[in-house]
């Protein structure tokens, strides 16, 4: 099944080539997490448009450097697409930027949070089980973010957060709609580049909490059996 992966920023220049591309982290996490995905890439930033929903099974937004409420020209018709796709009822993901443009969507409101950078290992509690995935009660990954989605509009529910990022995790009620604040692309060499290269811009004592919780575990693997077990089931 094919995957649309609608590539909405890129990792800074500044950090080494061995992370190339978001994309290419998407493609290794499902690969490692056993999901037969066929993926083909379209950078929305450079003017390319998400193809129809019947040339793929699935559509992944990524995360971005920018914010869905910034005047960027990409941003209305991937909007366009994101509902016609869920429209189509073809199972919408989104990771980061991608969950707060989605949800941005749908009616929500994303703002910069007065609770500040989230960055290095944040862990989520589950609210509710989903009836199409095995659920741990927790679990635990990499995050990088300043934005967060701050009302839900009608018909979406949060699924999982935690107090600094209440709607972590969320799912529309009547389409096939999954998005995640967190980053289970990431590896924690990459998260940890990442926090070193924007330490300039963080509290230094939020720095080094984020690096210090990057030596723990991640559940990155469940969250993208979450995503394919989720593709799965609405396809």
């Amino acid at each position: 099944m094919k995957l649309v992966i609608a590539e909405t920023g890129h990792p800074p220049a500044e950090l080494p080539q061995r992370w190339p591309s978001y994309p290419l982290m998407f493609e290794t996490m499902f690969a490692e997490a056993g999901a037969s995905f066929e993926t083909e890439t379209v950078d929305v930033t450079t003017g390319k448009r998400v193809p129809p929903p019947e040339k793929g099974a699935a559509l992944l937004v990524t995360g971005s450097p920018a914010g869905a409420y910034e005047p960027h020209e990409f941003i209305a018709p991937l909007e366009d697409s994101i509902r016609s796709w869920a429209a189509a009822h073809r199972p919408v993901i989104g990771i980061c930027f991608g969950h707060q443009l989605i949800a941005q969507a749908f009616g929500a409101k994303v703002e910069k949070s007065p609770a500040g950078w989230g960055v290095g290992v944040h862990t989520y509690e589950v609210l509710e089980t989903p009836p199409w995935a095995d659920s741990p009660a927790r679990f635990s990954c990499a995050v990088s973010h300043q934005d967060q989605v701050v009302s839900l509009p009608q018909g979406m529910r949060r699924i999982a957060g935690s107090p600094f990022c209440p709607n972590g995790v969320l799912q529309h009620e009547a389409l096939p709609v999954l998005t995640f604040q967190m980053h289970p692309e990431f590896r924690h060499d990459y998260a940890s580049a990442l926090l070193g290269l924007r330490s300039d811009r963080i509290p230094k004592d939020r720095v080094a909490f984020g690096q210090a919780s990057l030596r723990n575990g991640s559940d990155r693997g469940d969250i993208a059996l979450w995503i394919k077990s989720f593709v799965e089931e609405r396809l």
